[in-house]
């Protein structure tokens, strides 16, 4: 494959390599996965070769580097395919991960000896675990605590699988040598990868949503706290002051029928209201 390629231009690079990576037509004899893979490796080898060899920035460089990104794509679905669980749409993590394949391509040095897939794949991994941690959750949760919350969503297959059960909290803590209640922690951090509306039913269909069961404002709190504060000032009020003003606020009494009720005149009624406004604003002042 090497010697193939070593004669061939920069454009019947990128077209063998977008001839390599297109879909096959079938045929009676499959070729096998693992030749599949030497090539892409050997094709891999060759266009880093070239690679080394270019200015970076010109239009050669960026062709050959475009035709490596191509060549290894399936290095990406195959790493973000461990991430299908997250409940993500994949072609967003099969694209994060690309940035990490770019990343790896220009800083791989073909000179050390090491195998490209050995070299990229901790990096298209470390970023879609990244994109994970720091854009998909809705609620951001500390480092350590994701983490710990990776370590119990293993354990907890990985029981699950022994038991032939889901296991239980206390049995999950053993398992790391961490307490319950970091277990349960973990547990609620991993809920904040999807938000709830909170229009939605909790428990069914037909039942009513969390927005629902929410408390609301009462309208009537104000008038227990004006009342309060009423009966606070009043208890300040001479006696007879205090039953002119129950009598007119309270029983709904006229001026006119207070003055009957109490045997004195209304103006006499008039004046000891407008004196009990006056010491109940001073007194509402003072306690301000």
């Amino acid at each position: 494959m090497k010697e193939r390629m070593d004669g061939l231009t920069d454009d019947e690079v990128e077209l063998t390599v977008l001839a390599s990576t297109a879909p096959q037509a079938p045929s009676s004899e499959p070729a096998p996965q693992r030749s599949r893979g030497a090539d892409t490796r050997a094709l891999t080898q060759v266009l880093f070769a070239q690679l080394k060899e270019l200015q970076p920035g010109t239009p050669e460089h960026d062709r050959v580097r475009g035709a490596l990104i191509e060549a290894n794509l399936p290095l990406v679905r195959y790493a973000a395919a461990r991430f299908r669980s997250r409940n993500e749409p994949m072609e967003d993590v099969v694209q994060v991960g690309t940035i990490g394949l770019i990343n790896a391509i220009d800083r791989f040095d073909p000179d050390r000896g090491v195998q490209f897939p050995t070299f990229a794949m901790p990096t298209v991994i470390g970023e879609i675990k990244r994109y994970f941690r720091d854009n998909v959750r809705t609620v951001h949760v500390p480092r350590r605590l994701h983490e710990l919350w990776v370590q119990v969503n293993s354990a907890t297959e990985d029981l699950t699988t022994a038991f032939g059960r889901t296991p239980t909290t206390a049995e999950i803590a053993e398992r790391l040598r961490i307490s319950e209640d970091e277990v349960l922690s973990c547990i609620e951090a991993g809920r904040s990868y999807h938000a709830t509306s909170l229009e939605a039913a909790q428990e069914g269909d037909g039942l009513p949503g969390l927005l629902d069961r929410l408390g609301y404002e009462d309208p009537a709190l104000d008038g227990v706290e004006h009342r309060d504060l009423v009966r606070h000032l009043l208890v300040q009020l001479p006696e007879r002051e205090q039953r002119i003003l129950l009598l007119r606020y309270y029983s709904n009494l006229t001026q006119s029928q207070i003055s009957a009720e109490l045997g004195v005149s209304q103006m006499h009624v008039s004046r000891l209201l407008a004196r009990s406004f006056q010491r109940l604003r001073s007194a509402n002042r003072i306690d301000a």
